[in-house]
């Protein structure tokens, strides 16, 4: 390249592979030609970009997860058929709903499991889940139990809500005197020696893995819950029950032979 003593200019042609560059000189009226190679650094940006894109997981591989799904959310896998969360307010909202159902659901799944368990070893007379709610009690009839549990929950789930309308709000306002004890630090997850004895994710703004695997084990355990109601329309049996029978001969008592018998 010529420099600013002799007055001279670089003219340098599209750039594909192989570039070749002009000199002219004003003081000796020569051009000089050169030729040089030309870095590709735009393509390798370019598959630095894609690769970084591909290596995000959704949940059909391959497929371009929706704009406002942009992975920030726990569990966040690019799944959204209908299209519920393009609405940033009611993204926001569906997330709390998803995380009470999967509470709700993991408790059940335990429940169901642990109670059945003292029931097939003959440990307790407790009544298969499905039965459960039709138990009489001397303490109470069931209609004050009803009355009762609509009136806590109805209490605990209005609290809920106004939370998620103004985070904190419930803490500071507080109507029995012990809502500070469940204050947490962000809408949807409560903290306080009660709910979280054990001080896990204290910082909350950090604990981006803890809230990942509260969020696959409750969509698991939604699944399992939605077997165990199928279960139990099709056997009429328990989880455990079902299981029983089928180690005793696992090659006929399956899922495929209970289908073609109800089928039939």
């Amino acid at each position: 390249m010529a420099t600013c003593s002799t007055k001279s200019f670089v003219q340098r042609l599209p750039c594909n592979s192989t570039t070749t560059t002009t000199t002219i000189s004003f003081l000796t009226n020569n051009i000089y030609k050169s030729s040089y190679v030309c870095p590709l650094r735009p393509l390798r940006s370019t598959n630095r970009v894609v690769v970084e894109a591909q290596s995000r997981p959704t949940w059909l591989p391959g497929l371009d997860p929706p704009l406002y799904l942009d992975g920030s959310l726990p569990g966040d896998f690019g799944f959204d058929p209908l299209g519920l969360g393009e609405d940033p307010e009611s993204l926001k909202w569906y997330v709390q709903a998803e995380l009470v159902h999967a509470r709700f659901a993991m408790a059940g799944i335990a429940g169901i499991l642990f109670t059945d368990l003292l029931r097939t070893t003959g440990i307790s007379k407790l009544p298969v889940w499905y039965e459960a709610g039709a138990t009489k009690f001397d303490f109470a009839s069931t209609k004050t139990l009803l009355v009762v549990q609509l009136l806590l929950m109805g209490f605990v789930e209005t609290k809920r809500y106004m939370d998620f309308v103004n985070p904190g709000s419930q803490a500071e306002s507080p109507f029995f005197g012990i809502e500070a004890s469940f204050q947490g630090l962000e809408p949807g997850y409560p903290g306080g020696p009660v709910l979280n004895p054990l001080g896990l994710a204290k910082d909350i703004k950090n604990a981006h893995h803890w809230k990942l695997k509260e969020i696959k084990n409750g969509r698991l355990a939604m699944v399992a819950m939605l077997g165990i109601f199928v279960q139990a329309s099709v056997t009429h049996a328990s989880p455990i029950e079902n299981l029983v029978q089928h180690l005793s001969d696992p090659w006929h008592n399956t899922i495929i032979q209970i289908l073609s018998g109800s089928s039939s």
